[in-house]
C-alpha cells in the first residue's frame, strides 16, 4: 500500500500504527514478564496454583497467558525482521538476541547461586564442582541448546523452598519456553531461506492453518497430533508456534489489516469468553494476537519510550524465577504475597538491567558484523577476491 493511498482513506493499517519505534511493545513485554513473576509467586511461595488457572477452567494461568502474549508479539516482530534480512543475517541476529543472556543466567545459577546455597547448607565448596549428573557442569551442558533437561543442581532448594516439595531441585523453571521460541524462529528462518516472505506470502496463513488443524485435533482427541507426526506429541510444539504464526500473519499483511478499536474490543470479548467457556487455543489465540498488537499502537505516545532503546523484558523473564527461588530459600515468602512479590520484582529488575547493559546490548552490537553483513556482502567480497586472483595468475600479453 502506497503512502498516497494511505492519505486517501480514513483508517490506519497495522504497519502505519507500528512504524519504527512508535509503539509500546517495550512496555507490553515488561508487563508480560512481570505477570509471569506474579503467577509463579503462588506455587513458589507455597500458596498453590495461580488462581487465574481456576478462573480459566484449567486452561491457562496468568503466566501462561503472558507467554501467549510474548509469542504473538514475537511472531509479528520476528517475521518483520525476516522480511528485511537474508537467511544468514536472520539466524545470526536471532542467536545474538536469545543465546548470550540465556547462557549468562545458566552460569549465574550454576556458579554463583549454586555454590553460595551449597555452602549455606553446610556443605564444602570442594564437593560442589563436579561433572557428575545433576551437578553444575551438566546444568550448563545439558541445557546448552535451550532445551531444559536439568532444572537444578544436586538437591539445592529442595528442602529450603516451598516449591522444593515438587521433589527436585529447580533453579529456573521459566526457561522451558525458550526452546519453543527458538523453534518458532526456525520456522521463519526456513521461510526466509525459500523466499516465502517475499514471493509466496500466502504460504504463511496456509502454514498457520495447518497448525490450527493440529491444535483442533489435539483439543478434540488429546495426543492425536503426535499420531500424525511424533514431533507433535509435545503439544507445546503445536500451540506455541500457532499463536506465533498468528502474529506472523499480521506482520505479512500488516499494510492491509486495519487498527480498529472495535475489532480490539471484540478480540478482548472473545478472549474472555474462551477463558470462561473454553476454546482458548481455538478462538482465543487469534484474538490475543490481534489485541496485543493493536494495544502496542493504541497506547499513549508518551509511553513509547519504555523499552524502545533498552529492552529489559527478556532479563525480567529469565531472572524472575531464579530470584524468587533464592529469596524463598531465605524465607522472604513469609512476609506475605504482596511484599515478597514487590521485592522480587525490584531485584529482578536490577538483574535485568545488568543483563541488558553487560551482555544483551553488547551482543546486539554485533548484529551487523560477520554473518550479519549478509549473503550479498560476502558474495561480493568473494567475487572481488576471485577477480583479484585471476588478475595475478593470468599471463600478460606480449607487447
Amino acid at each position: 500500500m502506497t503512502d498516497s493511498s494511505a492519505d486517501t482513506r480514513s483508517w490506519r493499517s497495522v504497519s502505519e500504527g507500528l512504524a519504527g519505534h512508535k509503539n509500546s511493545f517495550g512496555l507490553i513485554r515488561l508487563v508480560l514478564a512481570s505477570s509471569v513473576i506474579l503467577s509463579h509467586a503462588f506455587p513458589l511461595g507455597g500458596w498453590g496454583d495461580d488462581p487465574f488457572l481456576r478462573w480459566s477452567g484449567g486452561q491457562e494461568n496468568l503466566g501462561g497467558m503472558a507467554v501467549l502474549g510474548f509469542f504473538a508479539i514475537s511472531g509479528y516482530l520476528i517475521t518483520k525482521s525476516g522480511m528485511n534480512a537474508d537467511a544468514i543475517q536472520f539466524i545470526w541476529r536471532r542467536a545474538l538476541r536469545i543465546l548470550p543472556a540465556f547462557y549468562l543466567v545458566l552460569i549465574v545459577g550454576a556458579f554463583i547461586v549454586g555454590p553460595v546455597a551449597w555452602v549455606l547448607e553446610g556443605n564444602s565448596i570442594s564437593t560442589y564442582l563436579s561433572t557428575a549428573p545433576g551437578g553444575p557442569i551438566t546444568y550448563i551442558t545439558a541445557n546448552a541448546d535451550l532445551t531444559m533437561r536439568q532444572y537444578g543442581v544436586y538437591d539445592i532448594f529442595v528442602a529450603e523452598t516451598p516449591y522444593g516439595a515438587t521433589g527436585g531441585s529447580v533453579f529456573n523453571g521459566a526457561l522451558w519456553t525458550l526452546t519453543y521460541e527458538w523453534g518458532a524462529y526456525l520456522i521463519i528462518w526456513v521461510l526466509v531461506v525459500f523466499g516465502v516472505l517475499s514471493r509466496a506470502k500466502v504460504l504463511v496463513p496456509i502454514l498457520t492453518a495447518f497448525y490450527f488443524v493440529l491444535e483442533v485435533a489435539s483439543t478434540i482427541v488429546p495426543g492425536s497430533a503426535g499420531s500424525i507426526l511424533p514431533y507433535f506429541g509435545d503439544n507445546y510444539r503445536v500451540s506455541l508456534p500457532l499463536i506465533f504464526l498468528y502474529g506472523a500473519c499480521i506482520a505479512i499483511y500488516s499494510r492491509s489489516i486495519r487498527l480498529d478499536a472495535r475489532l480490539a474490543a471484540l478480540s478482548a470479548v472473545v478472549v474472555v469468553f474462551s477463558l470462561w467457556q473454553g476454546g482458548l487455543s481455538i478462538i482465543g489465540y487469534p484474538a490475543i494476537a490481534y489485541f496485543v498488537i493493536w494495544l502496542a499502537a493504541a497506547l499513549p505516545a508518551r509511553l513509547q519510550w519504555i523499552g524502545a532503546k533498552n529492552d529489559y523484558s527478556y532479563g525480567m523473564y529469565v531472572y524472575g524465577f531464579l530470584v524468587q527461588q533464592v529469596t524463598a530459600a531465605l524465607g522472604w515468602y513469609r512476609w506475605g504475597y504482596v511484599p515478597w512479590v514487590l521485592v522480587t520484582l525490584v531485584i529482578t529488575a536490577g538483574c535485568a538491567w545488568l543483563s541488558w547493559h553487560a551482555v544483551e546490548k553488547r551482543a546486539l552490537m554485533a548484529k551487523d558484523w560477520g554473518p550479519g553483513r549478509g549473503i550479498a556482502y560476502w558474495r561480493a567480497k568473494y567475487d572481488a577476491r576471485g577477480e583479484r586472483g585471476r588478475r595475478v595468475t593470468e599471463p600478460r600479453e606480449l607487447e
